[in-house]
């Protein structure tokens, strides 16, 4: 099954939603989630959420000044047998239920956007090829909104693959119910003049397993906000992250995993390559276990590698707990420049410095590549590595 649609859009009335509780916490990094605009106040630079985040070059989308222009998006969704593919409207009862906006730009989206595409995978499926969902930018400014949702039992891998030139600011969410497994791979391959801002909430049924894997290659400006929050226990949940930021580029990757009922886990492992004057990269990981969330185990990692002069990362991992009674915690962080010792090695043994290189970076990004299981965009992904390591010796 197939589904194209064209988003611009631009409605300014919320429809209402029934959400889940469990997926509304707010912590001391994030403003209290809410559907409505008015909630949140205008950032202006100097908010916890914002301080990393060049706000000029967001396009209005953090005022209200950005107008939806051009042809904006065109989403075109291919799905095996089996699949419901729907378009539909704000009012739809779907809409919502993962979690509420929890910044000004989520809020925008889900308030502007006037059809969503609601991707569904029926009971007890199990998908032996991806769902595809394209998302091209012709030009403009776009909103839009997505939910895939998977029935109890049900097995499926969707990839979300971002190309061409936009300025979108868009929601999506993920329903697993009870004993479902779904893979989500991210690919943000942007022109280098597009601006993408997303909230991703996710709500994790019973039992259920939950994979995501977020790489970030293109765009002037990325800002992405990953939420996970558990319907059940023994939920699981694993966040992979692949960055490479180059001149000029603004890459920011916001997490929080909710742990809001007992006994379930969360594993979250990102990695980023930065080159070139002016390039920056922001992470930021957010774990939270309330005080109900007895029996949890979880664990955060940010690694980056600066591969030249004038690139800067900021890393920021938070662990908020409020009970003692967990299986275990943890996070940790580091940056570096690249290893000489470790080219100097392989030069020394007759490889030339370029695929020396191309070799420790690959080695660095090689259990995240792993972690896709799709070949096609596994190999698209390495040669988009290699690619990046050549620019920045041309």
């Amino acid at each position: 099954m197939a589904e194209a649609q064209n988003l611009p859009v631009g409605s300014t009335t919320a429809g209402s939603v029934a959400v889940a509780a469990e997926s509304t916490v707010a912590t001391r990094m994030s403003a209290p989630p809410s559907f409505d605009v008015a909630d949140f106040p205008v950032p202006h630079g100097r908010e916890e959420e914002w301080r990393f985040t060049p706000l000029e070059r967001l396009r209005g989308l953090h005022d209200g000044t950005a107008t939806v222009t051009g042809t904006g998006v065109k989403v075109d969704i291919q799905a095996p047998e089996g699949v419901t593919v729907e378009t539909v409207g704000r009012d739809d009862a779907r809409l919502g239920r993962a979690g509420a906006p929890v910044d000004r730009v989520a809020a925008q989206a889900y308030t502007a956007f006037e059809r969503a595409s609601v991707v569904t995978v029926p009971k007890e499926t199990v998908l032996t090829e991806p769902i595809r969902i394209a998302v091209h930018g012709e030009g403009g400014t776009a909103y839009g909104h997505q939910v895939i949702e998977l029935g109890a039992f049900a097995e499926a891998v969707v990839v979300i693959d971002h190309t061409g030139d936009a300025v979108l600011a868009a929601n999506v969410e993920y329903v697993l119910g009870d004993g479902a497994k779904l893979t989500v791979v991210s690919v943000q391959d942007w022109d280098d003049k597009a601006v993408h801002v997303g909230q991703h909430n996710t709500l994790i049924g019973r039992d259920a397993s939950f994979k995501s894997v977020v790489v970030t290659f293109g765009g002037d400006l990325v800002r992405l906000h990953p939420r996970v929050a558990y319907a059940g226990p023994g939920g699981e949940a694993e966040l992979f992250g692949l960055y490479f930021t180059d001149r000029g580029q603004h890459q920011e990757h916001r997490l929080l995993v909710d742990h809001n009922v007992p006994h379930c886990k969360s594993n979250v492992v990102y990695k980023g390559a930065l080159q070139g004057d002016a390039a920056h990269a922001v992470w930021i990981g957010d774990v939270l276990i309330e005080a109900r969330a007895e029996g949890t185990d979880t664990y955060e990692m940010n690694r980056n590698l600066v591969l030249t002069d004038g690139a800067r990362v900021d890393s920021v991992p938070n662990l908020e707990i409020e009970t003692g009674e967990i299986v275990g915690a943890g996070h940790a962080s580091a940056t570096g420049r690249f290893d000489d010792e470790q080219l100097f090695y392989l030069m020394a043994r007759g490889i030339p410095e370029l695929e020396a290189r191309r070799l420790v970076v690959r080695g660095f990004f090689a259990e995240l590549v792993q972690q896709i299981g799709v070949p096609d965009i596994e190999e698209r992904l390495l040669a988009k590595i290699e690619q990046e390591l050549e620019a920045s010796v041309a």
